[in-house]
């Protein structure tokens, strides 16, 4: 009875549920028409609205853009403006740098206004004019108070750069009293701030910049008599120049580096003492000082300028100055540190510092370029002025102070004269006095000059510093390859055209070859324990330069040969003497060739060794003797006037042509090699047969011919005796038999 009460409770609930979700379903049906129609309104009607509404709500969007634009451009054309006007009122006060940031603000609002796409407005070019010419406006006024701060009082500008015109120029710069000072900053600051902020100030710097280097900078280096000083005024510093006496022709460093301080020392104090406010975008900067900004500027050119100016003159040029030049480079240090502490530089070890330090290699390279300069001039001098060389002949030297390192006795030997004639070899014996010897002759003085020279450089070679050694040692080798290369091209004509400068160019060869053998050797003790494999030597340029001596003088031989034939082409062919046209002709050529050699015995006597004298002139004479006996031989008819001509002007050859052996001044001491003339004329024996010849009749030649074994046959062939025979005699039975016996 119980589960039935339940069951039917239950369903009695359930039953109205039941009928509320029919009414709900019904509802919704009703519901759902209902969207469906109001879908349709809407579809119809509200959007429609809707879409105007946007449309509205866009245009005012953009309309309220449009206006926020305008407004925010009529924001920078008010900000450009007011610039402008704050601008116009600082000027008027002078307040410089207010002035310019006002205008460099005013550029920036007219920077904006060009940015805006689509918004060109007519009124910007007009803005733009403005402020250029606002901008000139300052320019102008910082410019004319520029110029009252740093006024240059210079010669006028066509005037060289001398002395006098130095003396005359000044710079004078304003200074301010104090009482002033409290009230506004320094007028100098802020002048150059404003052109700093306009970005002005280099162009302004450099200017000044390079009128500092031209008129008191770089005449301060170059002319050692100025000396700077300055003079203050109430209002004013002038800074001058008075001169004084310089103590050397170039000016100390350490003297230049003084006067350079006190430059710079009162243009900090006075102008460059300012620190600037950098334009806003170089803000990683911060703040830099006018001094520096001026250092980088004309630093360089400076530094430059000293070192070529005036350290390179003060590199000693002998090694016992080196030491006290410990004093230049201490002063171009503290130089330094006083151009850091005022900040005119900021790097450390300049190359003015360096130049100093590298005083050893400085040295050397001076040397050397020293050594290679006086070689160079003594080289190109004139060839002719000579001096007189005989077998005991020495170089002078100097001797060096003592090198200090030990090798006290060496050096003492080494700077003892060092003679032509003796050498000590290594175990000191002494060879013979001639083995070395020189024949007396003349040389260039230049020559002479040029090895002593060479000697001084090697004795200063070895008492220097290892590296300076070397480099000095081959500086000396150096002169010697560039004489090889300069004096043949350099006095190429003259060599050729003069025969005395021939000889003499062939005796400074000989000289130089002569000394070379040796040169190496007296200075051994030093030099090879430096140079490798112990190579100090010349030995090795002593066969390029007797060759070129000797080149040159048969160069010179040649010419006078050619002359000489020349000559004697003139002579007819020595044919119809009888023709008195002819034996003038004849005649004249000889005359000239003995006066050529006669010329010749004149301009090379006292200049060649006796030797090579008698040996060229020899052969010589020779050359025109043996022109004349082929000439001879060769003609086909010889009359009895003939003979007779021929005959005379062969003896005028054999008389006057030992006369032109003139080698010594001495007339008497030329006797000597005068009789010696067979020794050196290779056919004077030929010549004075032929003279037999044309005097002699048939039977004398027969018997000068002797079967072959005499006099004649010794200078000439059977052909050429059978061939004067038949131009001398006429054909005689004689003359037949005669014949005969010439074979």
């Amino acid at each position: 009875g119980e589960v039935c009460n339940m069951i039917n409770k239950k369903y009695n609930e359930f039953l109205p549920s039941m009928q509320s979700a029919e009414d709900l379903v019904s509802q919704v049906d009703g519901l759902s028409s209902n969207i469906d129609l109001l879908k349709a309104g809407i579809e119809n009607e509200v959007q429609r609205d809707l879409n105007v509404a946007v449309a509205e709500f866009t245009e005012l969007k953009q309309q309220l853009e449009r206006d926020t634009l305008v407004l925010s451009i009529l924001k920078k054309l008010q900000e450009f403006d007011t610039a402008i006007k704050e601008y116009n009122t600082a000027l008027l006060e002078k307040e410089y740098t207010v002035a310019a940031q006002q205008l460099e603000k005013a550029r920036s609002s007219l920077k904006m206004l060009e940015s805006r796409k689509g918004f060109e407005l007519k009124i910007l070019k007009a803005l733009g004019t403005e402020l250029t010419v606002q901008t000139q406006n300052m320019l102008y006024h910082l410019g004319e108070e520029w110029q009252k701060l740093a006024v240059w009082k210079l010669p006028p500008s066509k005037e060289s750069s001398s002395l006098e015109s130095v003396m005359r120029s000044e710079l004078h710069l304003r200074t301010v009293p104090s009482k002033e000072e409290e009230i506004a900053g320094p007028p100098v600051a802020s002048v150059l701030q404003a052109f700093a902020v306009l970005g002005e100030l280099h162009t302004k710097l450099k200017i000044f910049g390079q009128l500092l280097l031209k008129y008191i900078l770089k005449p301060l280096i170059s002319y050692p008599s100025l000396q700077p000083f300055t003079e203050e005024q109430s209002d004013v510093v002038i800074l001058r120049f008075k001169s004084k006496e310089p103590s050397l022709d170039h000016s100390s460093p350490v003297e230049v580096f003084d006067k350079i301080k006190l430059i710079f020392e009162v243009l900090h104090k006075y102008l460059l003492n300012v620190p600037l406010e950098q334009p806003v975008e170089d803000k990683k900067e911060g703040r830099v000082t006018l001094a520096e900004l001026l250092g980088d500027m004309i630093w360089e050119e400076l530094s430059d300028c000293l070192i070529q100016n005036c350290l390179v003159n003060s590199i000693p040029t002998n090694s016992s100055k080196l030491e006290q030049y410990i004093e230049v480079i201490k002063s171009t240090e503290e130089f330094e540190k006083v151009l850091k502490n005022m900040q005119f530089l900021k790097g450390d070890t300049t190359d003015l510092l360096k130049y100093a330090r590298n005083v050893n290699s400085h040295f050397a390279n001076k040397k050397c370029q020293d050594v290679i300069v006086a070689a160079r001039n003594l080289m190109t001098s004139e060839i002719h002025n000579t001096v007189k060389i005989t077998p005991d002949s020495c170089v002078a030297l100097p001797s060096l102070p003592d090198s200090g390192a030990g090798d006290h006795l060496k050096m003492q030997k080494t700077s003892k004269l060092l003679h032509n004639d003796m050498v000590n070899l290594e175990n000191e014996t002494k060879l013979s006095q001639y083995t070395f010897s020189l024949p007396a002759c003349r040389i260039s003085s230049s020559v002479e000059k040029l090895m002593e020279l060479a000697y001084q450089t090697l004795l200063e070679a070895t008492a220097s510093t290892d590296q300076c050694c070397i480099q000095l040692f081959y500086s000396v080798r150096n002169i010697f390859q560039l004489f090889y290369d300069v004096v043949p091209t350099y006095h190429k004509e003259n060599l050729q055209k003069l025969p005395q400068l021939a000889a003499i160019h062939h005796n400074n060869c000989m000289y130089i070859a002569h000394h070379l053998l040796t040169l190496g050797h007296q200075f051994r003790y030093r030099l090879t324990n430096i140079l490798c494999d112990g190579a100090a030597t010349f030995v090795d340029l002593v066969p390029g330069f007797r060759r070129l001596g000797m080149e040159c003088f048969l160069a010179q031989m040649r010419v006078q040969k050619g002359e000489i034939l020349e000559r004697l082409s003139s002579a007819r062919n020595f044919s119809n003497m009888d023709d008195e046209e002819n034996y003038c002709a004849a005649n004249k050529a000889i005359r000239q060739v003995l006066h050529q050699l006669k010329r010749l015995g004149k301009v090379w006597q006292d200049v060649l060794p006796v030797n090579v004298y008698c040996k060229a002139m020899g052969t010589l004479l020779n050359t025109a003797l043996t022109e004349i006996v082929t000439r001879i031989a060769a003609l086909e008819d010889i009359s009895a006037e003939d003979a007779d001509r021929l005959y005379s002007l062969c003896r005028t050859m054999v008389e006057e042509g030992p006369q032109v052996f003139t080698p010594l001044p001495e007339e008497d001491k030329n006797k000597k090699y005068q009789e010696e003339v067979p020794v050196y004329v290779q056919k004077w024996m030929t010549f004075k047969e032929l003279m037999i010849i044309l005097q002699a009749n048939l039977q004398e030649i027969v018997d000068q011919w002797a079967d072959g074994k005499g006099p004649l046959a010794a200078e000439f062939s059977a052909a050429e005796v059978k061939s004067l025979i038949r131009a001398l005699f006429q054909n005689t039975e004689r003359r037949a038999a005669a014949l005969a016996k010439i074979k």
